[in-house]
């Protein structure tokens, strides 16, 4: 028998005649990317194939230190970005990183007119250590988001800011375009949105439908990528497709159904760029989606 079962066993024979043995909890596994994904035995996450784990850590953040070379960066001007992670403990970089949709490290840049947009992966130089070499086409605010996953830990979006000459600190007013079709490089979306009007705090459900469905492919391990932003850039989310065409069951259509779930922290109106692949090209939708209080 197991030691512990036979453990369990011995103090079972203590108790009391008609006395409740204790129930031993089975093991969850959980996706790190998607929490609510559980199950009782190891496996792969069926939205973002990320290997399962039993159970998770509780949250900790771990800190982002970000260099720039040169120190005062300038609009039109080759930068180096170096951001290093750091223990939230020891303060000591952390060189232990689990690959997230086939990388380790992913920096998303976005300008303070929320009029551009990267989806970058800087290259590890050393432990914990991580650099590119950028030009910011504008000045003023810029936010960096950056998305890791320390081994032992739980996943990371930390954000930064850079102030670069230039720009006017203010955000930027959005008119809500989601009754508009968007065309990309070799791709056209529209979206649907459930409810029609978004609700703060509330579960959207954004129905992305993609034409041509065909040589439609993954990017980066999942469907398609989303980024969401608060016009004034306080707000950051990083997400993943929570269906593809309404499942096994749904019947073949002439275009692609590529469903996100998201909590929109606030009212306002919030730019959320999707990613999708097709052919090899990497098509960038924005779409400006208005969110009120309840």
């Amino acid at each position: 028998m197991d030691p512990r079962r036979k453990f369990l066993a011995s103090l079972a024979s203590l108790l009391p005649s008609g006395a409740q043995q204790p129930v031993e909890k089975p093991i969850e596994f959980i996706c790190p990317m998607d929490a609510d994904v559980r199950q009782l035995k190891p496996g792969s996450c069926p939205r973002c194939g990320m290997k399962l784990v039993a159970g998770l850590p509780d949250p900790v953040e771990y800190p982002v230190r970000l260099n720039t070379i040169p120190t005062s960066p300038k609009p039109g001007q080759k930068v180096r970005l170096r951001f290093t992670i750091q223990h939230p403990k020891t303060g000591q970089p952390v060189p232990e990183l689990e690959l997230v949709h086939e990388r380790i490290f992913h920096l998303f840049l976005i300008s303070e007119d929320l009029q551009h947009f990267a989806h970058e992966h800087p290259q590890p130089t050393s432990p914990g250590c991580f650099e590119l070499d950028w030009i910011f086409p504008t000045g003023g605010m810029w936010r960096l988001l950056t998305d890791f996953y320390p081994t032992h830990a739980t996943p990371q979006l930390v954000s930064k800011t850079l102030l670069l000459p230039g720009g006017s600190l203010r955000a930027p007013k959005l008119l809500d375009d989601t009754n508009e079709a968007k065309q990309g490089t070799n791709l056209k979306a529209s979206l649907r949105l459930g409810p029609q009007q978004p609700i703060a705090g509330e579960k959207t459900l954004l129905y992305y439908r993609i034409e041509p469905r065909e040589s439609f492919e993954p990017y980066l391990g999942a469907m398609g990528h989303m980024l969401v932003a608060s016009s004034d850039l306080i707000d950051l989310l990083h997400t993943h497709p929570f269906l593809v065409d309404g499942g096994l069951a749904a019947p073949p259509q002439e275009t692609k159904l590529v469903q996100f779930n998201v909590i929109f922290p606030r009212p306002g109106v919030y730019r959320v760029w999707a990613q999708f692949q097709r052919s090899g090209v990497v098509n960038t939708i924005p779409f400006n989606v208005a969110v009120r209080d309840l």
